[in-house]
């Protein structure tokens, strides 16, 4: 009995990190993968519109998902900025989980205008036409979008007045980026995003959280140099990476054996502490 009581303390404390931090967070507090996004969407109790605002670069008009808390007071506004793929259904479940956590989520479908009979991100015939798509897409007209998303979020009665970015994948490219050029941002999140150029990092006021899986090396190779720079300049850059888990982690949390789900789990509570800190 003594020596099974023994076996049992061992393998306890010699299990892997990330199984303890699954334990200690439910999966109903991070977003969904995308194969339950959809359903996610369906069931959340609130309150989401779509909300058109008027010509945009060289777009007629912009297209919003709004997601918004349950709360008494006002809320800070986070601009979630989509994947290569385009504004999907996992985006924007990714929203509601934020309006979860108490920010209005703002989504907006930089596609809007561009697919066939000038639709959005829902009318393309295929992801690859809506990367495709989104690969067209300047610098310039994502940061007009965005600007564009921002003042309407600001505008929100129910709002603070203060932003923040988050994105994915390419998205995550456009969240650091976004910070470069707007002062006034105050905070932004990458998710497995690759940094700018850090000639651009001197104009960076928000503080920049970076969230990688360690099986990226194409986006990783990148963050090195980017804190580097950044710390030289006294900017607020953290980084975390998780081993094992690949790009696109926190959409895929059904890949690389269990990794891409341990990394979300540690991924998402550090995303919404670091936001709760600089937007609340």
């Amino acid at each position: 009995m003594r020596k099974a009581l023994l076996i049992l303390v061992l393998v306890t404390c010699f299990l892997p990190a990330r199984l303890s931090v699954a334990a200690d967070v439910p999966l109903a507090a991070i977003p969904p993968g995308e194969a339950g996004a959809k359903a996610a969407l369906e069931s959340s109790p609130r309150h989401h519109e779509w909300v058109d605002l008027p010509q945009s670069g060289d777009a007629e008009k912009l297209s919003l998902f709004v997601a918004y808390p349950e709360r008494k007071d006002k809320a800070p506004v986070v601009l979630v900025i989509h994947e290569v793929y385009g504004l999907t259904d996992w985006l924007r479940a990714v929203a509601d989980r934020l309006a979860a956590d108490g920010f209005i989520a703002i989504a907006p479908d930089l596609l809007t205008g561009r697919g066939p009979g000038s639709g959005g991100t829902d009318t393309f015939a295929s992801r690859d036409d809506a990367v495709r798509a989104v690969r067209d897409l300047t610098p310039a007209l994502v940061n007009t979008a965005l600007d564009a998303a921002s003042r309407y979020g600001k505008s929100l009665p129910a709002a603070t007045g203060k932003v923040a970015t988050v994105g994915f994948c390419w998205g995550g490219g456009q969240s650091f980026s976004y910070a470069t050029v707007r002062s006034e941002l105050n905070a932004a999140v990458v998710y497995y995003g690759t940094t700018p150029d850090p000639s651009a990092f001197a104009a960076i006021r928000a503080p920049v959280l970076g969230l990688y899986g360690g099986d990226d090396a194409r986006v990783t190779a990148t963050v090195g140099p980017a804190e580097a720079k950044m710390k030289e300049l006294g900017k607020t850059f953290i980084t975390a990476t998780y081993p094992g888990a690949g790009h696109g982690f926190l959409r895929a949390q059904d890949g690389r054996d269990g990794a891409n789900q341990a990394a979300a789990l540690k991924a998402w509570p550090t995303t919404v502490e670091f936001l709760r800190k600089y937007l609340e």
